[in-house]
């Protein structure tokens, strides 16, 4: 198919893929003749690729048209509209038309059904930090891209280790790959799952290793929840210190008491069934549940509930451009106070 729509936030992710399909797409050879990339903020940008897409390539191979950061999936005139009608059911079977936007496609427009129906659309959105599961099963699937083997207790590790960071994910297991000695370019690794104690990197290399900055916002979690704002205050100024931006901070400090808060709640009102206490906090294991339920046995569900206003009121604060260390740290009192 000559068309890709790519969109989502995950820049590092979304860049592979685009790096994927270029060295996929081009004949080196003639890589400088056939590669147009066309920022969405020139003049006539879209007019401007959908021409160079109808141009046929020099040489061999194909030609590679990229409109980057596009709006024609959130607003669209009817004159492109027309224009997009018109041209993208022709462009040529030697050319490959690729769109890429952070922004998700508005389904409502007749642009983005038009693509819909021409395109391949695919998603490249930040997994949610408190979805332990995907967080895991993304670690799984690079690992094996990139040709590491892990352990299964080595591979949760690394995915408490980097949350939803995807660039970090990879540098961290090119690292391990470095260490293991495995040479660039090798087939993939085996299933991740399936993986021997033996042949695997272990828990204790990965501990030793990895950058560990969201393992150390969990830690956080666990200081407010304890009502130690010492310790938590402490935590702040490390992980500020180790360039860990605020935002990520407050992104997994609101995953974790968000899925403490839906436990909580499922516990208070009688549900026993781990499987639907799972469900309603969005927790792809129902064996964490048991560990769970430790974890906020000594928790009210007000407290919980009064915590997340608090969180987001930082999340805002810190969007509209405050200090983050000074800010974290005296929402991170207020919120130590409550647990006292």
């Amino acid at each position: 198919m000559p068309i890709y729509l790519y969109w989502g936030e995950d820049d590092f992710a979304l860049e592979k893929a685009v790096d994927s399909l270029r060295d996929r797409i081009l004949d080196p050879q003639w890589a400088n003749f056939n590669y147009d990339k066309i920022s969405q903020a020139l003049p006539d940008a879209v007019i401007t690729a959908l021409n160079q897409a109808m141009t046929p390539p020099f040489g061999s191979a194909y030609r590679l048209v990229w409109l980057v950061d596009t709006t024609i999936c959130l607003h669209c005139s009817e004159e492109l509209l027309a224009e997009l009608e018109r041209t993208i059911p022709a462009i040529p079977e030697s050319s490959v038309f690729l769109l890429t936007t952070r922004s998700k496609p508005d389904g409502r427009l007749r642009s983005t059904k038009l693509l819909q129906n021409h395109a391949d659309i695919r998603e490249f959105s930040l997994i949610p930090p408190w979805k332990t599961e995907e967080l895991l099963k993304k670690v799984r699937q690079v690992a094996q891209q990139v040709g590491v083997k892990l352990t299964p207790a080595a591979a949760e590790l690394l995915a408490q280790s980097v949350g939803n960071d995807t660039r970090q994910l990879w540098n961290e297991l090119e690292k391990l790959q470095v260490y293991a000695g495995i040479p660039k370019g090798l087939p993939a690794a085996p299933d991740q799952a399936g993986v021997s104690q033996e042949d695997a990197i272990a828990l204790e290399v990965v501990a030793a290793l990895v950058t560990s900055n969201t393992q150390n916002s969990l830690q956080l979690v666990s200081a407010i929840g304890a009502g130690n704002t010492a310790h938590a205050c402490s935590l702040v100024a490390d992980l500020i210190g180790h360039n860990e931006p605020a935002l990520r901070i407050v992104a997994t400090l609101i995953g974790q008491f968000r899925t403490w808060l839906w436990v909580k709640l499922m516990i208070e009102s009688g549900e026993r069934d781990e499987r639907a206490i799972a469900t309603a906090a969005e927790i792809g294991n129902p064996k964490r549940i048991y560990f769970l339920r430790q974890e906020v046995k000594d928790f009210s569900v007000h407290q919980l509930t009064l915590t997340l206003p608090l969180l987001l009121e930082l999340e805002v604060t810190l969007k509209r451009g405050a200090d983050p260390i000074s800010t974290l740290q005296m929402k991170v009192i207020e919120l130590c106070q409550l647990y006292q």
